[in-house]
């Protein structure tokens, strides 16, 4: 009998996106979707494979049956009902942030741990952040290839990162902007923004800017994000010792996260076996001949499944050291798929 998968957080951006993503491939190996919400959008009807679906309430009950279980909620949603699925006898694979740092709890990108999946002694997996995902398919590959010892990463990270808040807020400040004709006189875009309320996912104007920060104040100065990076990344590699510095910046982009990265290997490497290594990955493209005006974009790179690398180049004033720019869509590989994927991962054990 085909396993069954739910969906708790249906009806959100990255619960959207999931299912579009569902909708989009050939064959599915599940024998019902189950979508799950809250009580404001219980009672909804999706499109899914073809069929109308009702969403249904987030409820004990709702697991019954169910094989396995995807959580795109927020932490303190998934924190108090991934056990409950798990009681229910399903596996619950999370893309909160919840549990990515618990021990017991695997934090898998399936092109690079897809093993880890199989142990998980809590039945639950953790989905990485958007951010680390975005980089962790080609730095997998590269580590695999040359031992990655240290990553210096700059990311400029969509407004989707903060959930359809962060969206709504910068398409609200552009529009604005937009109507006051801001130029480049300090305060123009401030003012331009002021009447729209300080209840901003963002601690500054997004709009016209950049902002060096996302997420929330941790020890010495770095953010949640930044620390996110470090952490996610040491264990996705499986390397407890990895050197990492990051700093998360956010930038005016709807959909699809960046990353400047600066990695150094314990072997030599060269920008033509990187080419050959990333050039072989099912799930990257690899957009780099600057001379043509080939390097990869966000909006170049938004709504595609694969990470999009360019601008590969050897570091002049570091050994085996390699400079590249990482491209992914945070609501498709950076959440949505790399959830999804995880689930068609373990949908054999069923």
């Amino acid at each position: 009998m085909a396993p069954v998968l739910a969906i708790v957080g249906a009806t959100g951006a990255v619960g959207t996106t999931m299912i579009e993503i569902i909708n989009a491939r050939p064959e599915v190996p599940w024998g019902e979707i189950r979508p799950v919400a809250s009580a404001r959008s219980a009672g909804r009807v999706l499109r899914i494979r073809g069929e109308d679906v009702t969403v249904q309430l987030l409820a004990p009950e709702v697991f019954d049956g169910v094989d396995i279980a995807l959580f795109d909620v927020p932490d303190e949603i998934s924190a108090e009902w991934a056990p409950i699925a798990v009681s229910r006898g399903a596996v619950a694979v999370d893309n909160s942030g919840a549990f990515r740092m618990d021990p017991d709890v695997p934090l898998v990108v399936p092109e690079v741990n897809a093993a880890n999946a199989s142990d998980r002694p809590k039945g639950i997996i953790a989905n990485p952040n958007c951010t680390t995902l975005s980089m962790m398919a080609a730095m997998g590959a590269l580590h695999r290839e040359f031992g990655l010892e240290a990553l210096v990463v700059a990311s400029y990270q969509a407004a989707s990162g903060a959930g359809q808040p962060g969206i709504d807020r910068l398409q609200a400040e552009l529009s604005a902007v937009a109507g006051r004709g801001v130029g480049s006189v300090s305060g123009d875009v401030a003012a331009a923004v002021a009447d729209l309320g300080d209840d901003s996912p963002f601690p500054a104007p997004l709009a016209l800017n950049v902002v060096p920060w996302a997420g929330s104040l941790k020890d010495d100065g770095w953010s949640s994000e930044e620390l996110k990076v470090r952490n996610e990344s040491r264990k996705i590699l499986g390397i407890p010792d990895l050197r990492v510095s990051a700093t998360c910046v956010r930038v005016p982009v709807v959909t699809t996260h960046a990353l400047s990265v600066h990695a150094t290997f314990a072997r030599e490497v060269t920008v033509e076996a990187a080419h050959k290594v990333l050039s072989e990955q099912p799930t990257i493209v690899l957009d780099d001949d600057p001379a043509a005006g080939v390097w990869p974009t966000p909006a170049a790179v938004v709504g595609q499944d694969p990470t999009h690398v360019g601008r590969v180049r050897q570091a002049l004033d570091f050994p085996n050291t390699l400079e590249l720019f990482v491209c992914g869509d945070n609501l498709r590989k950076g959440a949505a798929l790399n959830t999804y994927e995880i689930a068609e991962t373990i949908a054999g054990e069923f």
